[in-house]
């Protein structure tokens, strides 16, 4: 098993990945002892990014970026909980023009509404716009903007009992890079690069 990730490369992630990273709100979620250990909630995770990945034609290129995992709020007294939260990030490598970002958000918002998620916030920023959801079980979803223009896709889990967190095993669709994450996308697309208006409904 694969130790846990280092709290410097969780706040490397926020800085770089324009905040990235397990979210609060989803590890308040859990309000009883919960069944599942964060290996099970993060093989969640990844399988919800992957549906995610899949809803969008033409595909996107990416990779696993530095998810993480941290422990929940103390009980009484600061007494451990025995639960923790996990996240998984994917890292978009195909170029998405100012054009079409725009399409691709409106893609991925209405696949998370056809599964039943519930949109809980939409950031509708010219620069860094985002949008997030929640499942009926518990997960957060962020579809967001950062730097370069570059899409990120993180799925946190709820509070669940402790364990060891091993790496994503689904397979990237584009050789990892080298350097510090995150590494700007750099594959060209005929529709998602295309600097035109897209037609309505494009990309769905």
């Amino acid at each position: 098993m694969k130790p846990p990730r280092t709290a410097v490369v969780l706040l490397a992630l926020a800085a770089l990945a324009g905040g990235c990273g397990v979210s609060a709100d989803a590890g308040a979620a859990g309000k009883k002892a919960p069944s599942l250990q964060i290996q099970q909630g993060a093989e969640r995770a990844d399988a919800i990014l992957q549906e995610t990945l899949a809803a969008v034609r033409p595909g996107l290129k990416w990779n696993h970026g530095p998810g993480g995992s941290a422990g929940c709020p103390k009980g009484v007294a600061g007494a451990a909980t025995g639960t923790g939260a996990s996240d998984r990030i994917i890292g978009i490598m195909t170029v998405v023009s100012e054009q079409r970002r725009g399409a691709l958000l409106g893609v991925i918002e209405r696949d998370w509404k056809s599964r039943g998620y519930k949109i809980t916030n939409v950031n509708e920023s010219q620069t860094v716009p985002a949008i997030h959801a929640s499942t009926p079980d518990g997960y957060s979803l962020t579809v967001k903007v950062a730097g370069k223009g570059q899409f990120f896709l993180t799925a946190a889990t709820p509070c669940l009992t402790d364990s060891d967190v091993q790496a994503p095993t689904t397979q990237p669709n584009t050789p990892q890079r080298s350097g510090v994450f995150p590494q700007r996308p750099d594959v060209q697309d005929d529709f998602w690069s295309a600097t035109t208006t897209p037609p309505p409904a494009a990309g769905g």
